[in-house]
């Protein structure tokens, strides 16, 4: 058995994963799928953070999972924005996990940022459209009552209505900081590139190009949304599992 630990989205919390970390458990396994510090924070709390401390944050879950399971493996996965918490985490200490799971999420090398990114995608404007800045451009905001069918739109509805009204402030600063990976520390790890067909936050080209800006991922192909772990927890269940190194 293996022990997860989950790493959500932007304005989210570790409360996303609960369909897919029940289904893990019933299997044996052990989750932990936490809040990232600063989320829905004071806007003091939301300027400091970094992703570096996002990254020690997942790195040290990591460790404490670990000791847990006697050293046993342990699995690093990010959805989202959550991609940049991994990477950072793996480049941090690789010793910590064993492997590394991007769920739709931010895969990119060395020397690029969410925001950098962003400016080479193809434009989305439904999703740019729920979004607003708040406390001066230190954070942003979703838009709940538009936001259902972007994110989430072949999920289950009563699970949609659920998710919404519980979405936070998303500090910024992270999104704009700059990833800093080696081979010898990322690149050391195993990934998995979980790509979501029908995703229209992070549409498939877009992460396809991630994968081809960071080559080297096993890739597992669902249909669903940009909430596989709302409408295909089960096979979302299942790629996270293959991750397990034998």
């Amino acid at each position: 058995m293996a022990g997860f630990v989950l790493i959500h989205g932007s304005w989210h919390g570790g409360w996303c994963f609960d369909p897919v970390a029940d289904l893990l458990r019933a299997r044996g396994h052990t989750v932990v799928a936490p809040t990232l510090p600063a989320m829905g924070g004071t806007p003091e709390d939301m300027a400091a953070i970094t992703l570096d401390e996002w990254g020690e944050f997942a790195a040290q879950h990591c460790r404490d999972l670990k000791a847990a399971l006697g050293g046993g493996p342990v699995v690093l996965a990010g959805h989202s924005r959550g991609g940049l918490v991994v990477s950072t985490a793996a480049e941090r200490d690789p010793t910590a996990m064993d492997a590394l799971v991007y769920i739709c999420a931010m895969m990119l090398p060395s020397g690029v940022s969410r925001a950098e990114f962003k400016v080479l995608e193809e434009p989305n404007p439904d999703f740019d459209a729920i979004i607003s800045k708040v406390h001066g451009g230190v954070a942003t905001v979703i838009d709940p009552a538009r936001a259902g069918p972007v994110f989430a739109q072949l999920s289950p509805p009563e699970l949609v209505a659920d998710v919404l009204p519980r979405l936070v402030a998303e500090p910024h600063g992270p999104r704009a900081e700059p990833l800093a990976l080696t081979a010898e520390r990322w690149g050391s790890l195993p990934r998995t590139y979980v790509e979501c067909t029908a995703d229209r936050t992070i549409p498939i080209a877009s992460q396809r190009r991630m994968q081809a800006m960071s080559p080297g991922a096993r890739v597992v192909t669902l249909d669903a949304d940009h909430s596989p772990y709302l409408s295909r927890p089960v096979e979302l269940a299942d790629a996270l599992e293959g991750a397990i190194p034998a």
